[in-house]
Parts: structure tokens; C-alpha cells; sequence
């Protein structure tokens, strides 16, 4: 796996992927003196001997409690170990990871006042494989994932958990394996780590990006079950898309029917065909999978600006030996941004479920019934397509925007706050209900255009075809119906029909 270079402010989505995907994370050097000029900078305000919050003063709703020298770094510790207080299962080592390098970049351009030290263990355990176990609940998504945050702070200093490839490890044990020694916080440094949005963050780039690749294959599946019904490709024609502007729905249309290019299927009823128009699921794919894309696009703009922005506070501004307290810790732009591609996620997998339905009715398909040779003595597709509808259903239920509620915290000193943390959270859970409906959409569709042999598809879609055929047989009579189910889905979450559209398939970058 290459390992990405880190300049933060500058970082592309393609890197945040790459880290995702398990890239490793290297900080670039020039950073250091900045780094180095920011916490000097701590210094000297303090050397002032005026209260600074954060920095010589309590926390939240205890800001006005002013704290002596000698117990600043007590302060630091302290704060990281009351903080560290989520619950739920761990996140996933990949979410994790990115939240370590997102902190990384965020640290590294020299508003937050952490020591170069410290960010270089931040680095190291990154390098090294050590991720820290971060529960999964516990952030409202204001004032920082301050839950989150601290468990990844915990460890840095000697206190609680960390994964190290399959095992899991008291942190103090797994530095000391690695060769590493936990840090002694200084003035700032404790806040600086666990204040910010990078939690919420990362959890909603990993469902941007998983989102990415269901909306790619969802594109192929579609096509696949456009090929099952003899639909038309006229409703992709470019001139109809170009009349209403949207890029999203213009690219769709250019890959559907680029994807249906060159199909006997389709040129076998391009004439005398007795149907004037086929169902929305398949007819207005570009007008509902452009929308996706448009709004999945608008939401990764949104992410990649804040991967590079800076979300703690207070923040430390060297040139002035300022430190100034705001609210970029809290997170609604995530909120926003993760409700959009919920929302998105939602949508695909809600019409995927409808062209299953749709090839299951033989009014609507000319297909057998239930897509099985002999209905009536096999039930065929019937129960796929049921619990295709009951993932989408429970994804309707997910996709209710988190961004609307908000709860008081901190004795009302953090009155609003964004939820972007579960808002985020979800997502990756949402893909995998979508990808289960994706995967039975390509099951039916396959089927459905195997009872037009001898007549072929398109080559890519045939390369689609071929793919499945490899992992599961047509079905000829009812067979335990479970296995077939995740063979496809292995192949959607894998990207196998991704990597068959290749350069057809528009993404999010």
C-alpha cells in the first residue's frame, strides 16, 4: 500500500480514501517549525500571567476557575482522563486511522499549540499499526468529539486500549512493544488532542466513500435490469438531460447508455415494441442517480474542507501570541454533509428495490413469475425482493437528518449541539443495507437476462454477467437461497463491478 504525504490544508479526498483504505500516513517535515513556533507561543501567553482558557482555566461550564502553574499539566492529564468517557462497541480500525491522520493534519498547522513531540507519537503510532480503541457512542458533535478524542489522547499518554493487527492491548504495553514512550502532556495540549471534529469527520468520509462505490455499481446493477426487461435506452438520450442542466443527471445518462452500447437485447425490440414507456424505476434512473451524485459531490466538498480545516479551540495564533476562543469544534457542516449522503444512500437503495419488484411481476417485465422457469412449484425470487424491502425500510427509518436535533450538554454552557457524530456513524451501516438490496438487484437481473439467450448484452454488461455466473449458478429450481445472496454482495462491497465499469462510471472527484 503507498504511504501518503501529508501537507495539511491541502489534502485530497483521494488521499482521505487512500488512508481509509490502508495507506499509510507520513506528516511532512515542513510542518515541524510551525509546530514548534505554535507551542512557544503557549509559552509566552502564559509567561503573561492572564487567564487563558484551556490553557490556565477549567473547562466548559468551569471556564471562570482560574488554575496555577504548578498544576497545568495535571490540568491536561486530567482533562483527557474524565473525557474519555463513551460507550458502544469500538469503531473500526479503518475510521480510526483516519481520525488519527485527520487530528495529524489539524495539529500540524500550528493553531493548536501541541509540542512537536507530540505530534510525532501521533505519527508514530500511526506508522506502526497501533489504533487506538475509540467506542463508538458518546460525541454530540459539539465542542469537539470530546468523547472520541480523549480515548485516542488516553493512549497517547499510557491509558486505555489499543488494537495492534488482531490483538488488543493496555496502551501502556502496546507503546512499549513498539517502542514508544507515552507523552506528558503540557500547557494545551490535552484539549488541543480532544477537541475537534475529527471523529464525526471520519465517520462520514468512510460513508462518502463507501456511498462512492454503491452508487457505482448501482449504476451496472441498473443497467443489468434495464437489459432483464428489454427496457429502452431512449430515456438516456444526452438531448433530453441537456435540457435541464443538472451535471449529475447528464453523466448518469452518458453511462447508462454507455454501459447498454452495443446490446442485442436491446436491438432485438428496438422496433414494434408494444410498450410507449417502462416504469420510473428504469426510465428516470439519470434524473434520481444524478441527483445522488450531485448531492454526494456537494457533501464531499463540504468534507474536504473540513479534513483541512482546524476545529479546536481555543486557537493559538503565534504572530500576535494570541489565543482566541471560538466555535470550529462545532461540527454542523459534518452534520449537514452526512444527512445528504444518507439521504442519498437511502434513494439508491430505494430504487434498486424497485426494479427487483419490477422484475419479479410478470406483468411488468414479461418474465416469468418471480423469475423462476417453473413458478407456482418454486417460489424463485419472491422472499429476495422481501427483504430487499425491508432493508430499504429500515433505511428510511436511518435517514431521518440527524442535523435537526440537538440536546443541551454542560449545564446548558453547549446549548446547541450538531449530533454529527451518529449522524456519521450510521452511514457505512446504511451502505451495507443498500449493498444487500444491490446484491439481490444483481442476482435478479442476471437472471432475468439469461432467459433472452442466445441473445447477448453489451460487453461490459456481459463482463457483469459473467462475473456473478462465476459465483452462482442460474437458478432453475429453488435452492437455499442465502449463499447466492452474499456471493453478490461480497462481489458489490468488493467493487468487482466497479472495477467492470471502470472509466464509464462517473464519481464523486
Amino acid at each position: 500500500m503507498n504511504e501518503v504525504l501529508l501537507t495539511p490544508g491541502t489534502v485530497s479526498l483521494r488521499d482521505w480514501r487512500a488512508i481509509y483504505r490502508g495507506a499509510g500516513v507520513k506528516l511532512d517535515s515542513k510542518c515541524m517549525p510551525v509546530i514548534a513556533e505554535s507551542a512557544a507561543a503557549v509559552a509566552r501567553i502564559l509567561a503573561k500571567g492572564q487567564p487563558v482558557y484551556g490553557i490556565n482555566t477549567g473547562f466548559g461550564k468551569l471556564a471562570s476557575v482560574r488554575i496555577g502553574d504548578e498544576d497545568l499539566a495535571t490540568l491536561q492529564r486530567n482533562i483527557v482522563l474524565s473525557h474519555a468517557a463513551g460507550t458502544g462497541e469500538p469503531s473500526p480500525v479503518s475510521v480510526i486511522r483516519l481520525m488519527m491522520a485527520l487530528k495529524l493534519a489539524s495539529l500540524a498547522q500550528g493553531a493548536s499549540g501541541v509540542r512537536v513531540e507530540t505530534v510525532e507519537l501521533l505519527e508514530a503510532m500511526l506508522a506502526k499499526g497501533l489504533t487506538p480503541v475509540v467506542p463508538s457512542q458518546g460525541s454530540v458533535g459539539a465542542s469537539g468529539d470530546l468523547a472520541p478524542l480523549s480515548h485516542m489522547a488516553a493512549t497517547m499518554i499510557g491509558v486505555g486500549e489499543i488494537f495492534v493487527d488482531d490483538k488488543r492491548l493496555p496502551a501502556a504495553e502496546a507503546l512499549a512493544e513498539a517502542g514508544l514512550a507515552p507523552v506528558e502532556l503540557g500547557a494545551k495540549e490535552g484539549l488541543a488532542l480532544l477537541n475537534g471534529t475529527q471523529f464525526s469527520t471520519a465517520n462520514a468520509l468512510a460513508g462518502l466513500f463507501e456511498a462512492e462505490r454503491l452508487f457505482q455499481s448501482a449504476l451496472v446493477t441498473g443497467a443489468l435490469s434495464t437489459e432483464a426487461a428489454k427496457g429502452s435506452d431512449t430515456p438516456f438520450d444526452r438531448r433530453i438531460h441537456a435540457l435541464r442542466r443538472h451535471p449529475g443527471q447528464i453523466e448518469v445518462a452518458d453511462a447508462l447508455r454507455a454501459l447498454m452500447d452495443g446490446s442485442a437485447i436491446r436491438a432485438s425490440h428496438l422496433e414494434n415494441d408494444a410498450r410507449v414507456q417502462d416504469p420510473y424505476c428504469l426510465r428516470c434512473q439519470p434524473q434520481v442517480m444524478g441527483a445522488a451524485l450531485d448531492v454526494l459531490r456537494q457533501a464531499a466538498t463540504t468534507l474536504e474542507i473540513e479534513a483541512n480545516g482546524v476545529s479546536d479551540n481555543p486557537l493559538i495564533f503565534p504572530e500576535a501570541d494570541e489565543a482566541l476562543s471560538g466555535g470550529n469544534f462545532h461540527a454542523e457542516p459534518v452534520a449537514f454533509a452526512a444527512d445528504m449522503i444518507a439521504l442519498a444512500v437511502c434513494e439508491i437503495g430505494s430504487i434498486s428495490e424497485r426494479r427487483v419488484a419490477m422484475l419479479v411481476d410478470p406483468a411488468l417485465s414479461g418474465l416469468p413469475a418471480f423469475l423462476t422457469p417453473r413458478p407456482g412449484l418454486n417460489s424463485g425470487f419472491m422472499i429476495p425482493q422481501v427483504t430487499a424491502a425491508a432493508l430499504v425500510s429500515e433505511n428510511k427509518q436511518k435517514a431521518y437528518p440527524a442535523s435537526v436535533d440537538s440536546i443541551p450538554t454542560s449545564a446548558n454552557q453547549e446549548d446547541h449541539v450538531s449530533m454529527a457524530a451518529h449522524g456519521a456513524r450510521r452511514l457505512v451501516g446504511m451502505v451495507e443495507n443498500a449493498s444487500a438490496v444491490l446484491g439481490i438487484e444483481l442476482l435478479a437481473a442476471v437472471q432475468g437476462i439469461d432467459f433472452h439467450a442466445p441473445l447477448a448484452s453489451s460487453k461490459a454488461l456481459e463482463k457483469a454477467r459473467e462475473c456473478l455466473r462465476a459465483e452462482v449458478p442460474t437458478l432453475e429450481e429453488d435452492r437455499h437461497f442465502h449463499p447466492d445472496m452474499e456471493a453478490a454482495n461480497v462481489l458489490i462491497r468488493s467493487g468487482a463491478l466497479v472495477d467492470i465499469g471502470g472509466d464509464l462510471l462517473p464519481g464523486i472527484a
